[in-house]
């Protein structure tokens, strides 16, 4: 794998925008919504749950989500909205999916839309391949990514007149290296290490001019000029993304210190040397994701029975009646439970950690009546039901497939949540669960390390309970040790649990995630583009 050879990112000289707007035909005058104060901020991202109300009349219509990749776009934008930035965002129109009837709202075709929608911050990128799918991601990855980027590189970006961009993941991986030409400063944001690679015969047959913009993308070997390598050197969408760009950051800090050390054999050795030069250059950072805000166990819409850190022990106690009862347990509100809300992958999830010593944990915990849930898919979900029968343990172990709802009480009904991931880029669930009063067992990994730290009872800190080695002793080590504190009186307890539900809400919030990033577009521009923003 090689970047270009021809031109080094330290020889690159930025045109200024008045050349800029020379090279680019400005498109026709529209009326504006008169422009905020502060630098324009483009935000390209494939994936949103929501939108401010402000931003249009389908704001609230538009959500398109994978993964936490939505969650973060969906804060980010929201918190720049209110306070008073001049904050765009572009994403995909999936028609489908948004379950916008075009004709009901505007008694008219498409175009309705596109000119209504012109006139806000909301730039849908058309495209027949983006109307009829039911999910993000699918069969048709590399077609859905380069129309989007097509749109927003030849229509979005002349439009906007960004300042700054703000590109997400490998679907996005050609625009810095755009933002780079025309001088743009250009914020990369790698939410999980996944690439795809095409030729530039292929980029440019979708409609994208790629040899305006061909010196800054990441080829599988150097390139000698650009005719050579046209049709049979490949572009690495993820890694153009992290070497056009002019800042770059993961999800979580220790990841990205994992990567560049090398510590990830799934990692490719080119991006791990990228992100490696952007670190070397102080060119990138980790600034962790935060749960949706509806994850509160005050208000969350799923629960029956709510509660926050003064009354959580009987509120978890009619959570965990009304699990026991639906999942057919046996009804024991002062036995300890269990929860596993991941996937379960374990390539990455570690579900066989679990299975391992499953039969034996429930055996050695009889005398706590120990229950363990689980509310997930994956490809490991016929162990557990294997083991379950194997050993008539239906009363103690319920498995079940995921559910919003479900997994919602479950984390309000559990007294830990399991999550020995091998690895983990951020990871949410160990954020999610400290605000329902549910402590985390996980493996020291990843955003895990950032967001979980150990109790000690003697200090009054903490917020779970960690272990360093990837196996099943080390994950049942460390669940004896959350077993230990469930054994420790009810008053020590309640007071603990108090604590971490409050820290948790104060610190896991999509407020604090959008202060960095607002720090970092700050640091990028040398201006403020939040008024009041002084960092």
């Amino acid at each position: 794998m090689a970047r270009s050879s021809e031109i080094a990112p330290s020889d690159i000289r930025r045109r200024s925008r008045a050349d800029t707007n020379l090279r680019v035909q400005d498109p026709t005058p529209r009326k504006k919504e008169p422009k905020r104060d502060g630098p324009c901020v483009l935000v390209v991202t494939p994936e949103i749950t929501y939108l401010p109300d402000g931003m249009g009349n389908l704001a609230q219509r538009l959500s398109a989500k994978a993964g936490g990749l939505a969650d973060v776009s969906a804060s980010l934008v929201n918190a720049l909205y209110n306070q008073g930035a001049d904050v765009h965002v572009a994403l995909p129109n999936y028609r489908r999916i948004f379950h916008t009837d075009v004709a009901d709202i505007f008694h008219g075709e498409i175009r309705d839309l596109a000119r209504h929608l012109e006139d806000k911050r909301i730039h849908l990128a058309e495209d027949r391949v983006f109307y009829h799918r039911d999910s993000v991601y699918g069969s048709e990855n590399n077609l859905i990514a380069l129309a989007f980027q097509r749109e927003v590189i030849n229509n979005v970006i002349p439009n906007v007149r960004p300042d700054l961009i703000h590109c997400n993941d490998w679907m996005t991986g050609l625009i810095p290296a755009v933002a780079r030409r025309r001088g743009i400063p250009c914020l990369f944001t790698v939410h999980n290490i996944h690439t795809e690679k095409m030729s530039l015969e292929h980029i440019e047959d979708r409609g994208i001019d790629a040899a305006d913009f061909w010196q800054y993308l990441y080829y599988e070997r150097p390139p000698h000029n650009y005719e050579e390598s046209r049709s049979t050197n490949g572009v690495d969408l993820l890694t153009s993304g992290i070497f056009a760009a002019d800042h770059v950051n993961t999800v979580s800090p220790t990841f990205l210190s994992e990567v560049v050390d090398g510590r990830h054999d799934f990692v490719p050795g080119h991006i791990s040397h990228e992100l490696w030069n952007k670190c070397q250059a102080d060119c990138a950072t980790g600034i962790l994701n935060a749960p949706d805000q509806s994850f509160d166990p005050k208000s969350d819409p799923h629960l029956e029975f709510h509660f926050g850190p003064e009354d959580h022990v009987e509120g978890k106690r009619r959570n965990k009646r009304q699990l026991q009862e639906e999942f057919g347990l046996e009804l024991a509100e002062d036995a300890p439970m269990l929860f596993w809300p991941s996937r379960l992958d374990p390539v990455q999830k570690g579900p066989q950690l679990l299975t391992d010593i499953l039969h034996q944990l429930v055996t050695d915990y009889a005398d706590l009546k120990l229950q363990i849930v689980i509310v997930a898919n994956g490809d490991f979900q016929q162990p557990f039901h294997d083991i379950v029968a194997m050993h008539g343990i239906q009363h103690r172990v319920a498995v079940r497939d995921f559910n919003e709802t479900l997994s919602r009480r479950g984390y309000a009904a559990a007294d830990f949540m399991l999550m020995p991931s091998r690895f983990e880029p951020c990871g949410l669930p160990q954020m999610v669960s400290p605000k329902y009063g549910t402590l985390t067992v996980a493996h020291n990994t990843g955003g895990i390390h950032d967001t979980v730290e150990p109790l000690d009872l003697a200090a009054g800190s903490g917020n779970g309970f960690l272990f360093d080695h990837f196996d099943c002793q080390g994950f049942r080590w460390a669940i004896d040790e959350a077993l230990r504190f469930y054994r420790q009186p009810a008053e020590v307890r309640k007071a603990h649990i108090a604590r971490i539900m409050r820290e948790s809400e104060a610190r896991f919030n999509h407020a604090s995630t959008a202060k960095d990033y607002i720090k970092r577009y700050n640091a990028m521009l040398g201006k403020s583009v939040t008024k009041g923003s002084a960092e």
